[in-house]
């Protein structure tokens, strides 16, 4: 489990899906890379949904190499290229969420960007988590 303290001012509005602010607890950090929902032998699925689930699971795989958790996490910044195929994909997501994350959201960002690296890919998370001491 995390040490890590969640920060929602009440003179914010209520996050949804994110926290405003986390105080990380001391320990080390872990920086992950962008990671797409490429596996191993760089197959893309086609979906926004399918790939925001690839991304995550990459990210989750990245995390636990380096000896940190989910709840580890402490930012996230999620680059896609549809803003509105996000919005219309969030009663879809939150499951997928759910299932790499639980119910822990770090601080959080949504860009969204004309294209990534591989012009097929649709979603990019960006992480940061440190492992308590």
């Amino acid at each position: 489990m995390t040490a890590h303290e969640i920060v929602n001012p009440p003179e914010l509005i209520e996050p949804t899906g994110f926290a405003h602010a986390v105080v990380a607890a001391p320990g080390r950090t872990v920086y992950v890379a962008g990671q797409t929902a490429h596996d191993k032998n760089g197959s893309l699925p086609a979906g926004f949904v399918e790939q925001f689930d690839a991304a995550a699971g990459n990210v989750v795989t990245a995390l636990r190499a380096a000896g940190a958790v989910p709840e580890h996490l402490v930012s996230m910044t999620m680059y896609v290229t549809s803003v509105a195929e996000y919005r219309s994909s969030l009663r879809e997501l939150l499951p997928v969420w759910r299932n790499h994350f639980g119910r822990y959201y770090p601080a959080a960002a949504l860009i969204g960007v004309s294209e990534l690296v591989d012009p097929a890919a649709k979603v990019e998370l960006v992480c940061t988590a440190v492992i308590p001491s």
